[in-house]
């Protein structure tokens, strides 16, 4: 239930269209509901502005495919990340209407069609071996309702594909810029932009950048100011904060 179902639930009882009985019907499961093996936060979207989305890595497809059945019953828009093909052949039983992204390993399911937003998010990845996590943080971003522009293998073996983008990429309000190997790329469109930028250190690379720590040092160590760093391979967590602070 999100703030607009809660005030139309609310009014209806004060016109006389639906019965306290009927409403506290509705309530039961305001707060929370309980699976036992998980508790679905019903109370976020009226907290925070976003509803609750699943994290299917560890969970068992069954598992993934009820929270998914039970979602669907409400009117947010449904994001599940780390998705194996498994556990959307169990959804799609549920909820034929999901759609999976093999590359994002992301499940969705399209409540509301929201109204873009006049501003827009950039998705920028260094390398075609980063796309999975750019796309994951551009799925996470255009299921909340954003506009999103995506600029793809424009790293910095080859920076002159960045340049050659320059004037577009400006005019996004926040940028996501993905990145394994030495994960330079968010120092230098740090210095070139006077928008924020998210930067996403992936686990792509050889020996020595350790699964992603060469990147998220690097990040964390740029000499470029408006760079903040999420975890390595965190697409979600750059597309939903890039998503919040888009529509600031």
């Amino acid at each position: 239930m999100n703030e607009k179902s809660l005030k139309i639930l609310l009014e209806s009882v004060r016109e006389g269209k639906l019965g306290t009985d009927e409403a506290l019907e509705q309530l039961k499961d305001f707060e929370y509901k309980d699976f036992g093996f998980a508790k679905i936060d019903n109370h976020r979207p009226i907290r925070t502005g976003y509803p609750e989305v699943i994290f299917c890595e560890g969970k068992t497809p069954g598992q993934v495919a009820e929270i998914i059945s039970y979602m669907d019953k409400h009117e947010n828009n449904i994001l599940g990340t780390r998705a194996t093909p498994e556990v959307y052949e169990k959804v799609k039983e549920l909820c034929p209407q999901a759609i999976y992204n093999e590359l994002a390993r992301t499940i969705t399911v399209n409540k509301n069609e929201y109204e873009k937003t006049k501003t827009h998010i950039a998705i920028i990845s260094a390398g075609t071996s980063d796309l999975p996590v750019a796309e994951e943080a551009a799925i996470t971003a255009e299921i909340f309702g954003n506009s999103v522009k995506k600029y793809f293998d424009v790293g910095v073996a080859g920076i002159h594909r960045f340049y050659n983008n320059m004037h577009e990429i400006r005019q996004a309000k926040v940028l996501v810029v993905v990145a394994g190997m030495e994960g330079a790329l968010p120092s230098i469109v740090g210095g070139m932009v006077d928008k924020p930028v998210i930067a996403v250190p992936t686990s792509v690379g050889y020996g020595a950048a350790f699964n992603g720590i060469a990147a998220l040092l690097g990040m964390l160590t740029s000499c470029a100011s408006g760079v903040s760093v999420v975890n390595i391979d965190n697409g979600f967590g750059a597309g939903y904060l890039a998503s919040m602070i888009n529509k600031i």
